[in-house]
C-alpha cells in the first residue's frame, strides 16, 4: 500500500487506482460480498474538477475582489443576485470557522454565506477544498464581508472536468440482524508526489493512512474466519479524504443512518500514542458510550482506549467518521497520532520503516476484541446528540 510503486496514492492518479485494485483483490480473496448487490467492491462516485477562471461582482455597489469570494459550484457559470433564491447565512467572529463552513457546504441547499473579516487569514484556505466537488445542482458561495448585504451581484466562471474516484466496500452479512450495520473504515488515498527532499519526492503515507487501510483488511480476514457476526459488518476504504473527505461523505449518504449501530474509523495507528504501546485514543469519546463498551470488553488485556487528548484539533469533525456522526451515529475515529508532535505527518518520511508494526498489530487486535459485543448484538452504543453538534 505504501510502496513507491503507488506513487503516494493521490486521488485521481494511477497510483490510487493501483491501490484500489489491490484492496479489491484482498476483499475478493477474503470472500466478502459486495455492498447492496453491486457488481464490484468499487463504489464509484462522480466528482467534478473545478478550476475558477474568474470572479466578478459587487456588494452594496462596491466591487468585490476575487480573493473575497470562494464559490463551491459545479456550474461553468454561476450568477448570484437577491433574485436567485439563495438562502443567506453568516459566519460571525468567534464562531468555529471551518466547522460552520463545512456544515453549510454540506447542507444541500443554495447558500450565500457572509464571512466575518476576522477570518480573513483563513478564508483563502476554502480554496484548498473547493476542487474537486461532487456533481450537484446546489451551490454555496462564501463572501468575506462583515455586513450581511441585501445588494449583491456575483458571477463565477469555472472550467469543469468530470472525475470518478472509488471507495472500496465489502460486506459480511449478519446472521440475525442483517439490517443493522457495524462499519470498519479508513482512507486509502494520500498526497502523491512533490518537490524532492534529499532525493525523495514520494509521500508514501504509510501511517496516513495505509496503516488504517491495512487494519480494515486484517479485520475483514479475522471476522470472516470467525464467522459469528449477528450484525452485518461493512469494511470500506475511502478515496478523496485528503482533498475534503469526499469518499466518506458519498458512502455515508448511501446508508440510512438509523441502521448504522457503530462506525470504527481507523486513522494513523502506525506510531506509538502519547501513552506508549498498547494504547490509542477515540475522538469524540464523551459523545457516546462506545468507548466505555470497548473498555469493558478489554478488561484484563493490558490495552487502553483513551479520550482524544487533542480537543483543540477538532478531530471528531475532521475525519471520515464526521458525516455519520452528524446524523447521530456513534461514529468515532481511533488513532495514535501525536497531533502535536508527529514528525513524519505529511512528509516524504512517512514510510513503512517508521512504523511500529508490533504495536499496530496490538491495536488491530484490540479493535477486534473490543467490538465483539457490538457485533454480536449484545451491546448497542448510545447515539450522538445531534443538537449538541450545532
Amino acid at each position: 500500500m505504501s510502496g513507491d510503486s503507488m506513487a503516494g496514492r493521490k486521488t485521481f492518479s494511477p497510483g490510487l487506482d493501483k491501490a484500489a485494485n489491490f484492496i479489491n483483490q484482498e476483499f475478493a480473496a477474503i470472500g466478502l460480498q459486495t455492498f447492496k448487490g453491486a457488481k464490484s467492491f468499487k463504489q464509484e462516485f462522480e466528482m467534478m474538477g473545478i478550476k475558477t477562471l474568474s470572479v466578478s461582482g459587487t456588494m452594496n455597489n462596491q466591487p468585490l475582489k476575487q480573493e473575497e469570494v470562494v464559490a463551491f459550484t459545479a456550474f461553468p457559470t454561476l450568477t448570484v443576485t437577491p433574485q436567485s433564491g439563495f438562502e443567506t447565512a453568516s459566519i460571525k467572529a468567534g464562531e468555529n470557522f471551518f466547522r460552520k463552513a463545512f456544515s453549510l457546504k454540506g447542507a444541500k441547499k443554495n447558500y450565500l454565506v457572509f464571512v466575518s473579516k476576522s477570518f480573513a487569514k483563513n478564508f483563502g484556505r476554502l480554496n484548498e477544498i473547493k476542487s474537486p466537488l461532487f456533481a450537484s445542482d446546489k451551490s454555496v458561495v462564501f463572501v468575506l464581508s462583515d455586513e450581511e448585504s441585501k445588494q449583491y451581484a456575483i458571477t463565477v466562471k469555472n472550467e469543469i472536468t468530470p472525475m470518478p474516484p472509488a471507495n472500496i466496500v465489502g460486506v459480511l452479512p449478519g446472521k440475525s440482524k442483517q439490517n443493522e450495520y457495524v462499519i470498519f473504515s479508513a482512507h486509502y488515498d494520500h498526497l502523491g508526489t512533490g518537490a524532492p527532499v534529499n532525493g525523495d519526492s514520494i509521500f508514501n503515507g504509510a501511517n496516513d493512512d495505509a496503516a488504517g487501510s491495512t487494519a480494515v483488511i486484517m479485520l475483514a480476514k479475522y471476522f470472516k474466519a470467525l464467522g459469528n457476526q449477528e450484525r452485518t459488518l461493512v469494511f470500506t476504504t475511502f478515496a478523496a479524504e485528503e482533498i475534503g473527505g469526499f469518499g466518506s461523505q458519498y458512502f455515508s449518504n448511501q446508508l440510512n443512518a438509523a441502521d448504522v449501530i457503530a462506525m470504527f474509523n481507523i486513522e494513523m495507528i502506525g506510531t506509538d500514542s502519547k501513552w506508549g504501546n498498547n494504547s490509542a485514543y477515540i475522538t469524540g469519546y464523551e459523545k457516546t458510550d462506545l468507548g466505555k463498551i470497548l473498555a469493558k470488553n478489554l478488561e484484563g488485556s493490558g490495552f487502553t482506549f483513551y479520550p482524544d487528548p487533542y480537543p483543540d484539533q477538532d478531530l471528531f469533525y475532521r475525519s471520515d467518521n464526521a458525516t455519520l456522526a452528524r446524523l447521530g451515529v456513534p461514529a468515532h475515529t481511533i488513532s495514535t497520532s501525536k497531533m502535536d508532535d508527529e514528525k513524519n505527518y505529511h512528509t516524504v518520511n512517512d514510510e513503512i520503516e517508521t512504523l511500529n508494526l508490533d504495536n499496530m498489530a496490538m491495536i488491530i487486535k484490540a479493535i477486534a476484541l473490543s467490538a465483539g459485543s457490538i457485533i454480536s448484538g449484545k451491546d448497542t452504543p448510545s447515539r450522538v446528540d445531534v443538537q449538541q453538534l450545532r
